[in-house]
């Protein structure tokens, strides 16, 4: 299974290559998958791809939920 994470591209290189931010990590990624990326758009990565691109707001309450479910402790 796995649990992507939307990351903000913060700049783009030759090559439909990317570098996205998540939580202060950057990584660099290829973009070749989609069309028109910018920076500033965020992304879901998975194996090095950018796939999909997320809407601001919907990407921004995805990255709260995940905070949220990081800080939450299972009951006992």
């Amino acid at each position: 299974m796995c649990l992507a994470h939307p990351t903000r591209v913060v700049e783009l290189l030759e090559g439909d290559r990317a570098r996205v931010e998540l939580d202060g990590v950057i990584q660099e990624v290829s973009v070749a998958l989609l069309d028109d990326v910018r920076e500033g758009d965020y992304v879901i990565v998975h194996v090095g791809f950018a796939l999909s691109r997320l809407d601001p707001a919907e990407a921004e309450a995805t990255l709260a939920l995940f905070a949220r479910a990081a800080t939450t402790r299972p009951a006992s």
